[in-house]
Parts: C-alpha cells; sequence; structure tokens
C-alpha cells in the first residue's frame, strides 16, 4: 500500500509564521506612530518659533526700551494656542537691556518649546 503524503504547511508552520508577522507588523505600527509624534512636535516647536520671533521682531521694529521687568501674555499661531514669557534684564552696560522670550504650549506651561533673547539698545534721540 502506497501512501501519499499531502504536501503543504502543517499547523505549527503556520502558527509560527503568523506570529513573526504580528510581530513584525507591530513594530512597523509603533516606528510610523513615533514618526508621527515626532512630526507633530516638531511643528508645535516651529510655531513656537515663530511666536518667539514675532515678540522680537515687535521690539525691534518700534524700537522699544524696556523696563527690566517680566511681562506675561498670549498669541495665536496658526489656530494654536501659546503663552510667552518675556523677561527684561540689565547688563552692565547702562544703555542695553537683554531680551529673552520663553514661549509654551498651552496645555503645558512649565516647559518652554522654545527661548530666544537678543538684546535692545537705547539711542539718544
Amino acid at each position: 500500500m502506497s501512501r501519499l503524503r499531502s504536501r503543504g504547511f502543517t499547523l505549527l508552520e503556520v502558527l509560527v509564521a503568523l506570529a513573526i508577522l504580528a510581530v513584525c507588523m507591530a513594530a512597523i505600527s509603533r516606528a510610523a506612530s513615533s514618526g508621527i509624534n515626532h512630526v507633530e512636535a516638531m511643528r508645535e516647536r516651529t510655531l513656537a518659533d515663530w511666536v518667539a520671533q514675532n515678540r522680537m521682531a515687535l521690539h525691534t521694529a518700534q524700537s522699544d526700551w524696556l523696563p527690566v521687568a517680566t511681562q506675561n501674555g498670549e498669541e495665536m499661531q496658526a489656530g494654536q494656542r501659546f503663552l510667552w514669557r518675556e523677561e527684561v534684564s540689565g547688563t552692565p552696560n547702562p544703555t542695553m537691556r537683554r531680551l529673552v522670550v520663553s514661549v509654551y504650549a498651552a496645555g503645558a506651561p512649565d516647559q518652554a518649546l522654545r527661548q530666544m533673547s537678543m538684546y535692545l539698545a537705547q539711542y539718544a534721540r
């Protein structure tokens, strides 16, 4: 009696292949999700950068001579609300002041997304 041997995969081989495929798909999904989160974080930091640059450009355009103090405010950028803080401090040169602008996400006011600094000069008029 000759037996015909079936050719194909056993159930165990199919299950092992599916398990390997599931692990690979989970890794790919996680990598894609991480990339998307990274892009969103970079978008938020770029918008925060624009808020800081806008604050500095405003003071430059107005030739402001700000008092030594701290100011807080908020600004909308691309439909997103950001909080900003401007810290003005003196320098050894009495005709110059240092301005530091820190920008925060509205939902996380304890961690700065962007911090920029510049010097303001007082000109004789």
